[in-house]
């Protein structure tokens, strides 16, 4: 039914830094039959618990470290001495990733494109009806966090059809046994609140039912059957989005380098506290009382008066802190290398870096974003294939209603546009070295962040010079 092995999570006996998931916490799920799923619950039982106590701790980590909370920091006892400073320095760079995926691959919205006007038209009004580009911007993220991400379609009371983001904390789809790896079913659980009592209430998709269970035994997960209901999609309404073949989220690798900064930045806010609470140490013979001592230390002075010896001569007297020594230089430079390391495996581009901001050609900032320009392509190609299957599933309930034809949604393309600045001005440079010509409608299509609507903006034009020079404002070029 599944592929088990032995589970492992958690930091690792060697090292204070180091995780290690296993395959069995990435795994996806197979079974012969949806009715089988249906009829037994028991299997049906059996995956949620194998999702909820293998797959799901994985998840709860990369989604603790996208919120800033990163969870080696914050669990490790890190002084041996109790009376030290402990600072928990926790630096987010794993949302400094995923949100930096999220919009460089759909900053600019998706778009969907057919080659038949009417199916066009219905496309735009289904997109507009979904939100579209939110909804594909949400589930990006989805997908740099964990790797997957998941929506469910749902025919709501307006008779329109809606798509919602399902949380892969607690989504999950079932396939075949096949080369294929068809889906048959789907599988959402939540916790619900029934009668003041905790509860998790489950619900089954397959091609033609959805069907709803309650368990109250968070062990065993025994499921008590409650409803089942119809939904007209002809397949499981469950669409699952991957990140690429391992399912693995864009900052998944790097989370013991990003635990290696949080320790470094942490040991040094922990040495400058220290170093603000260093012992004082005294060297001479000095006439000098504990208490006045330390009124001496409360009010950061020392007056030190030393006995003289036989010869009536005053003794020598030292005073100075005893801490430890920090090697600025050295530790300043192993944060950068840790620094550089996040970047380059991510391959993200550090903004901050003088060698990548600075002034250079566009065909130079090619070459430093060509790992991230690789990963682009990869997470594209999934993303078509899964939002080919939505169009479908949408395609299959609107021909039910005889609101499309059946079939009418395929052959769709899908344009991604990476959103990164452009070097207009190269561009515009070399097309006049060249001797182009350009007409006043695409030269003001150049500039969108100051034209938005550049045939509204040569209507204007067209009338200003009308106005000014009646009967010569036919030079303007039509819309």
């Amino acid at each position: 039914m599944l592929i088990a092995n032995e589970f492992e999570h958690g930091l690792n006996s060697g090292s204070n830094i180091k995780r290690r998931f296993s395959k069995e916490a990435n795994i996806q799920y197979t079974h012969d039959s949806a009715d089988d799923l249906v009829q037994n619950t028991e299997i049906l039982s059996e995956i949620i618990k194998h999702h909820a106590e293998h797959q799901r701790p994985r998840l709860d980590i990369l989604d603790d470290y996208y919120k800033g909370d990163n969870t080696t920091i914050s669990e490790l006892k890190r002084r041996k001495e109790d009376d030290k400073a402990d600072h928990r320095a926790k630096h987010n760079y794993a949302k400094y990733v995923s949100n930096f995926m999220q919009g460089f691959l759909v900053g600019v919205p998706i778009a969907v494109n057919h080659k038949d006007e009417s199916a066009q038209e219905k496309l735009d009004q289904i997109n507009e009806v979904i939100e579209a580009a939110a909804l594909n911007a949400d589930l990006i993220l989805d997908l740099s966090i964990y790797g997957r991400a998941y929506e469910l379609l749902h025919r709501n009371q307006q008779d329109q059809t809606q798509v919602y983001v399902s949380s892969p904390l607690e989504t999950f789809l079932i396939y075949d046994e096949t080369i294929e790896q068809n889906i048959i079913a789907g599988v959402r659980y939540f916790q619900v609140n029934r009668n003041r009592k905790n509860a998790f209430k489950v619900e089954l998709y397959t091609k033609d039912k959805v069907y709803h269970y309650i368990t109250t035994n968070f062990g065993d997960y025994e499921l008590q059957f409650d409803k089942e209901e119809n939904h007209p999609f002809g397949d499981v309404p469950i669409n699952e989005h991957s990140n690429n073949r391992f399912r693995q989220g864009d900052f998944e690798n790097i989370l013991d380098l990003i635990d290696l900064y949080d320790a470094a930045q942490s040991d040094t806010a922990n040495y400058m506290t220290d170093l603000n609470d260093a012992m004082l140490k005294i060297i001479g013979d000095l006439d000098l009382e504990s208490e006045e001592a330390k009124k001496m230390k409360d009010a950061n002075i020392l007056y030190l008066k030393t006995s003289q010896n036989v010869n009536g001569e005053s003794g020598r007297a030292e005073a100075d802190y005893i801490y430890k020594q920090y090697d600025v230089s050295g530790s300043e430079a192993y944060k950068g290398r840790v620094q550089t390391d996040i970047h380059k495996f991510t391959f993200t581009p550090d903004l901050n870096d003088e060698n990548f901001s600075g002034v250079q050609s566009g065909e130079a900032m090619k070459y430093k974003l060509f790992g991230l320009e690789q990963i682009r392509i990869n997470k594209e190609r999934l993303f078509k294939r899964s939002l080919n299957r939505r169009y479908k599933l949408i395609n299959n309930v609107m021909a039910l209603a005889q609101e499309a034809r059946e079939g009418e949604f395929e052959g769709l393309t899908f344009k991604f546009t990476p959103n990164l600045p452009k070097s207009t001005k190269e561009a515009v440079d070399m097309f006049n070295s060249l001797g182009g010509q350009l007409s006043e409608k695409t030269k003001l299509k150049t500039i969108p962040m100051i034209v938005e609507k550049p045939e509204e903006e040569l209507e204007q034009l067209r009338e200003e010079r009308k106005e000014t020079r009646p009967g010569q404002y036919m030079d303007m070029p039509p819309n």
